[in-house]
């Protein structure tokens, strides 16, 4: 049985989940780039790119913010089938913000796979001290669960 629990703890990569950074105020990450945010370190949050990584000690983080965006899928209700209209497909982003090393505001803006969101919120409130900012309600009942 402790097999299996560490086998399931070692592929999931530990706390953090599997990201995308949309965008935001640091000029040296690439936009639409793929990256591991991890959330294990007590005093930093690592977000893992394939050839970079980006640190940020928690005590400087001073937002947290989770919000959603909803799109129906009207191409797939055009060239398949009108039933894809009822269908609707979630995308959850984190914007993270926090000061440099220099004092200046910085902005970071993620999106979130669907079964990483949770864990992660979590995992930043108890490490930032700070409480997750919702966008609107549905976000609220998401993040929260």
């Amino acid at each position: 049985m402790a097999l299996i629990v560490w086998v399931g703890l070692a592929l999931a990569g530990g706390p953090g989940g599997r990201v995308e950074y949309i965008g935001g105020t640091v000029a040296e990450l690439k936009e639409k780039a793929d990256a591991r945010m991890d959330t294990a370190d007590a005093a930093t949050l690592v977000v893992q790119f394939k050839k970079q990584s980006l640190t940020v000690p928690f005590e400087r983080i001073n937002q947290l913010e989770y919000g959603q965006k909803v799109d129906r899928r009207y191409l797939s209700a055009v060239l398949v089938s009108p039933i894809f209209l009822l269908a609707k497909t979630r995308k959850h982003f984190l914007t993270v913000g926090y000061e440099d090393a220099e004092g200046r505001q910085q902005a970071m803006i993620f999106r979130v796979e669907k079964g990483d969101v949770r864990a992660l919120l979590v995992s930043l409130e108890a490490r930032t001290g700070r409480k997750v900012t919702f966008q609107d309600e549905e976000a609220r009942k998401a993040g929260k669960g």
